[in-house]
């Protein structure tokens, strides 16, 4: 190949190298945007429901974690809620409402959510369909966990992850530990990564 076509050649490659980068940059930058952007946030009530249908510990601590059956995302806060259980199942009651249709044993077939979470020894797993109790106790956004005391106080509300679908140490699961073996937590409240539960009506 002569030099002056090698040389436009070369040219064109890093040309298109060079206009790529920002396309490739941008593209990034969206995704950790877009992972460490959590859901909306819910307002719960700082006192168990007196109306709800899903029945409270008189004598432990009791869980709540709303799950949107399809949130990918949400994958990483069963694996979060399996990391607590295996430390504080005798001193926590916890219930997963998965909630909206698809979400339960009785449609297509349980899914992903569903199974991981009815894996997990101490966790129950029921069916929200019309999202009633995500609506009761504030619950917007796929992953948000709830921790009422003995007394029916509110002790945590929000995650259990640092950004969508990422495992390991986080704030959430500090902070319901510390509430389960009695300690006062320094945040009560952390933003919640996953799926919209519902859409508004």
């Amino acid at each position: 190949m002569p030099l002056r076509d090698l040389l436009r050649h070369n040219a064109l490659g890093i040309a298109a190298v060079a206009l790529s980068c920002p396309i490739i940059a941008m593209g990034l930058t969206t995704l950790i945007g877009y992972a460490n952007t959590p859901g909306p946030a819910g307002l719960s009530p700082v006192t168990w429901p007196q109306e709800a249908s899903a029945a409270r510990s008189h004598d432990r601590q009791t869980l709540l974690l709303f799950a949107h059956p399809d949130c990918a995302c949400t994958r990483a806060t069963i694996s979060e809620l399996a990391r607590i259980m295996a430390v504080a199942r005798s001193r926590i009651d916890a219930v997963v409402h998965v909630v909206g249709p698809g979400g339960g044993p009785a449609d297509a077939g349980p899914g992903h959510v569903w199974r991981s979470a009815a894996a997990i020894p101490g966790v129950r797993v029921v069916q929200d369909r019309d999202a009633v109790e995500a609506r009761r106790f504030g619950a917007r956004t796929s992953g948000q966990t709830l921790l009422y005391d003995a007394r029916g106080q509110l002790a945590f509300s929000g995650g259990l992850t640092v950004s969508r679908g990422h495992e390991g140490d986080s704030v959430g699961r500090e902070a319901i530990l510390a509430a389960a073996s009695g300690e006062t937590s320094a945040r009560a409240v952390t933003p919640v990564f996953g799926c919209i539960l519902f859409g508004d009506e």
